[in-house]
């Protein structure tokens, strides 16, 4: 596979003295002030020349910048600039090393003579550059943007990452930029080789999550797809020749990323809740009526919590309306589509979307009839539950979650829903994901780019477990579905 860089000693290979340590234990230690020094001579340097062309830009072609806002976000009507402050971090680069206004341009960045604004720039600076400029320029005019996988990260220091479109792996000096990441991360960065380092010369302010991967593997393959003929590896030649096609999967993942979540129940409907309220004559008969809703447990089991009058007679019940099976995940024996309440001449249903309430409705009009009358629908979005969440739980209510709580204290209980959550999560690995290509996971790992892709979604779903799950709380083993699909366990941050 190509590399970006000369080969060098690596951090963790053996150290040349003959120690027997890695490198960085050893004698790296020793050359770190002159490395920190050279850093922070050729980032001085750097920063004043790129406010130097940016106020040649300003003078020269302040009044393109907009329609190279366009160009940049592939759109005659881009989120205005003024809005997109952290968006320059990438922008601003494009601007004054790579943006072309015409086609003609264009073909010549694929053959490394940068943009019109830093070609400008050099013609009238020519005979005043002196060779750490020349070199930057260099820099930031041929080498690509591309999408970096980290590898391993020291924070505030440095990190190693890997070029997921070209291969190869290089060594970052990265400063402020390197203290929130962790091996997986993903980033859309442009990488300057400077004299002894290398450092990032632009990069987005997007950090990507891993599963994202799986976009930029489909878009690795499409590139690989324009050369197949010259039977060679993809290069950073190939890059710059694509680089719009490049910016447009970044663009895509941005907007993703940044738009307000869609929410879904398991039908895959977006969330609305709904709240029907109905008059009825008898709370029995009402109960005989849609007991059936609850697909899979019997009647005395419905009624173990229901509460009667003194006269013996059914005076409220609650119940869940179940469905068999699942669409979307065939491991599941049922699915819950939404609550029935029964009680005092007043039947109430809660459902998640606005499809399940017009078929729970129907379901009431042909068991019930004209025994049942519709009063009125209550319709919220998630945001308004969250402003306007329901009264406060009734003196039953919070002694059943405290039996819940007691019982999850259980070793034994603990250990079935550990194993009845488990066996739902394998039950993944022959499922179709349509992010594999409708494939099953353990038909996506049989050729590399599929391997790629399943172990980019498993490290996404370790982070959402890590992030929205509490300690106490049963979750997955997901290296036990790694084991399941013959995939090594991802290296320690």
């Amino acid at each position: 596979m190509p590399l970006h860089a000369t080969a060098k000693i690596g951090r963790n290979d053996p150290c040349p003295c003959g120690s027997g340590k890695k490198y960085k234990h050893c004698c790296l230690p020793s050359y770190a002030p002159s490395i920190d020094r050279l850093w922070a001579r050729q980032h001085e340097e750097s920063a004043r020349l790129t406010q130097e062309i940016t106020r040649f830009a300003a003078r020269k072609f302040a009044e393109h910048i907009y329609e190279a806002w366009q160009d940049f976000n592939m759109s005659d009507l881009p989120p205005r600039l003024e809005e997109s402050s952290n968006e320059r971090q990438i922008f601003m680069p494009y601007f004054l090393f790579q943006w072309n206004p015409d086609g003609l341009s264009r073909r010549r960045t694929a053959r490394g003579q940068g943009g019109v604004v830093a070609r400008w720039y050099m013609l009238e600076r020519s005979k005043h550059l002196t060779a750490m400029e020349r070199i930057f320029l260099e820099q930031a005019t041929t080498q690509p943007l591309s999408f970096y996988e980290v590898v391993w990260n020291e924070p505030g220091e440095r990190l190693a990452v890997g070029d997921v479109l070209i291969g190869g792996e290089t060594e970052v000096i990265e400063r402020s930029g390197s203290r929130n990441l962790r091996p997986g991360d993903l980033l859309f960065a442009q990488i300057w080789h400077q004299p002894e380092l290398a450092v990032f010369g632009s990069s987005a302010p997007l950090c990507i999550p891993p599963d994202k991967k799986v976009e930029i593997i489909e878009l690795r393959k499409k590139l690989k797809k324009k050369i197949a003929k010259q039977n060679r590896y993809l290069t950073a030649h190939d890059l710059l020749r694509y680089a719009d096609l490049i910016r447009a999967t970044y663009l895509d993942i941005r907007d993703r990323l940044s738009a307000p979540p869609r929410f879904c129940n398991t039908d895959g409907d977006p969330l609305l809740f709904h709240t029907l309220t109905f008059g009825i004559e008898s709370t029995e008969t009402a109960f005989e009526a849609l007991a059936p809703l609850a697909v899979g447990r019997p009647r005395e089991e419905l009624l173990d919590d229901a509460e009667l009058d003194n006269n013996g007679k059914l005076s409220s019940v609650d119940f869940d309306w179940i469905r068999q099976g699942n669409r979307k995940f065939k491991s599941w024996d049922n699915t819950i589509l939404g609550h029935i309440k029964i009680s005092a001449k007043r039947l109430i249903v809660e459902v998640n979307s606005e499809n399940r309430a017009k078929r729970l409705h129907k379901e009431i009009a042909k068991r019930l009839g004209s025994q049942a009358v519709h009063e009125g629908t209550v319709v919220q979005t998630l945001d308004e539950m969250r402003k306007n969440p329901p009264p406060g739980r009734t003196t039953e209510e919070q002694a059943r979650e405290a039996e819940f709580e007691a019982m999850l204290c259980r070793p034994e209980v603990r250990k079935q829903l550990q194993e009845a959550v488990q066996k739902q999560m394998e039950g993944w690995v022959h499922q179709k994901i349509p992010a594999l290509g409708d494939r099953t996971p353990l038909e996506a790992v049989r050729d590399p780019d599929g391997k790629e892709m399943v172990e980019a979604l498993l490290l996404q779903w370790e982070r959402y477990d890590e992030k929205d799950m509490p300690s106490r709380d049963i979750r997955p083993d997901v290296n036990a579905i790694r084991r399941l699909l013959n995939l090594a366990p991802p290296a320690l941050d």
